[in-house]
């Protein structure tokens, strides 16, 4: 569910762009995206392209190249490049002018640049090789952001990171039972924040110990942070 929402939401801001966007050769991608190594990454893309005057266009191909090499497109059975097969996913819809794309298991070679070329076989192809993406891979995320509110008997504690790939987000977990919220916020094109709540009723023994929150990210990448409640 909260992948469809996701998918809603850019397909919206997609049609904005395209909508206030020049009838030129152009493409709205970040030019540098951190990603965390072994995990994954989405890079938003928008494509414009000169209307013809009287030709219908019905076809439309799609590819994410590095250098010579394919490593993405929205025709199922082309054979990408080794190195990409399997691990990218094209959530782009071209006819739409998105050319949003998915590269999973993030490796220190995956730092790019990536270009997309789209080609209408009856009218023109455009590879957009001035609007390059690089992949800055990082090794170990940062600990997350822990803060803790003390409201009478009840503990308020609010878990965040900040992540790149959307459609795979990260899983949260506490060292202390209670009710778990959780909840996705876009802090720009490429950059999402996912923030995990928790709630309980205080006891005794919740005192002067530790209470952590530990992140799993895609790929098997862990961070955590910890605080220690306090008796007042």
């Amino acid at each position: 569910m909260e992948l469809k929402l996701w998918l809603s939401f850019l397909l919206l801001h997609v049609i904005h762009d395209v909508q206030s966007s020049p009838g030129l050769w152009t493409a709205d991608i970040p030019k540098t995206i951190p990603a965390l190594q072994g995990s994954c990454v989405v890079i938003p893309c928008t494509y414009n392209y000169p209307k013809p005057a009287s030709k219908i266009l019905n076809r439309w191909r799609g590819f994410w190249r590095k250098g010579n090499k394919i490593i993405s497109t929205n025709l199922p059975k082309w054979k990408l490049n080794s190195e990409y097969k399997k691990r990218t996913q094209f959530l782009g819809n071209v006819q739409r002018r998105n050319c949003t794309m998915l590269l999973d298991g993030i490796r220190k070679t995956d730092a790019g640049p990536f270009y997309f070329r789209i080609e209408m076989p009856q009218y023109k192809s455009f590879s957009y090789t001035k609007h390059t993406v690089s992949i800055e891979v990082v090794r170990d995320p940062p600990p997350p952001s822990l803060s803790v509110k003390v409201d009478d008997d009840k503990v308020t504690a609010s878990c965040s990171v900040s992540h790149s790939c959307p459609s795979i987000p990260p899983v949260f977990s506490w060292s202390r039972s209670g009710i778990v919220t959780r909840r996705s916020k876009r802090l720009n094109k490429w950059k999402w924040e996912a923030v995990s709540t928790l709630t309980f009723q205080t006891r005794l023994s919740d005192f002067n110990k530790h209470l952590n929150c530990t992140v799993l990210f895609r790929g098997g990448k862990q961070t955590k942070n910890s605080t220690i409640l306090q008796t007042w």
